[in-house]
């Protein structure tokens, strides 16, 4: 959903106990909580632009956007979770248009229509992820068609995948889970031979618990970066995993 973006709230970025409160299960559709839930927006704005920026000086392009922070019929009038999105830049999403064509093309100015990377808060947990949402169905068909078509596409997936201990591949909400670090060709064909783009979601995440009665080590000063830090580890993932002009597999053959 296309809104306007708040600024980025500056200074030091520090998470407090009312960002993840203005998300309970108790306050999460009351409209006297969203100025607060707002602050938190333009926190996580400011996180998503520091990695936008940390991960060009990579090599890599993103352009960043929030989730809503009020309650409306799109989030079904509450906020559990806010995010920030980096997903591909304008110039890269008018290539993918091209390739799929006007019709198939049309919506991808919607974050969850493309392959991207997240950092969320919700009442008790940070979560950093790349995801691709069923609607995103092109990039996790790219993705399947390189790894099932090549060697050497599944080679770079899984090590890909590999470096980045402390996460887990997961599809949609099943309990399977796939941990990164210790992925074997049986463990990724396994999750291969059920994942069908367009029905499921694919997701490469680390959560952290801060459950209210431990909330205090995510409150810590060093939290936002190690977060950033984390979308970091993402990039070579997600350039390795998502459709562009230098990694495509639509429809080739």
């Amino acid at each position: 959903m296309a809104t306007k973006e708040p600024s980025p709230l500056t200074g030091e970025i520090r998470f407090e106990e009312a960002d993840f409160h203005a998300l309970s299960e108790r306050l999460a559709g009351d409209p006297e909580a969203t100025p607060r839930r707002l602050v938190t927006r333009r926190k996580l704005l400011a996180l998503g632009k520091r990695a936008v920026a940390e991960l060009k000086a990579d090599g890599y392009a993103f352009e960043s956007r929030t989730s809503l922070h009020h309650p409306h019929a799109f989030n079904g009038n509450r906020v559990r979770r806010i995010w920030t999105y980096l997903t591909r830049p304008k110039a890269e999403k008018r290539s993918l248009k091209k390739v799929l064509g006007p019709d198939l093309g049309k919506d991808l100015d919607a974050a969850f229509r493309n392959a991207h990377l997240a950092l969320a808060i919700e009442a008790e947990a940070l979560e950093v992820s790349l995801r691709i949402h069923p609607d995103g169905w092109y990039d996790g068909q790219n993705l399947k068609n390189k790894v099932e078509r090549t060697e050497m596409g599944f080679d770079a997936w899984r090590d890909e995948l590999n470096r980045l201990d402390g996460f887990f591949l997961r599809m949609d909400d099943w309990k399977g889970e796939w941990r990164c670090g210790e992925l074997t060709r049986e463990r990724l064909e396994e999750f291969l031979s059920y994942y069908t783009p367009g029905d499921h979601r694919l997701s490469v995440e680390r959560r952290w618990p801060v459950p209210a009665a431990a909330r205090d080590a995510a409150l810590g000063e060093e939290v936002p970066g190690t977060l950033v830090g984390e979308l970091r580890r993402l990039g070579p993932l997600y350039r390795c995993t998502a459709w562009s002009p230098e990694n495509d597999h639509l429809f080739s053959s």
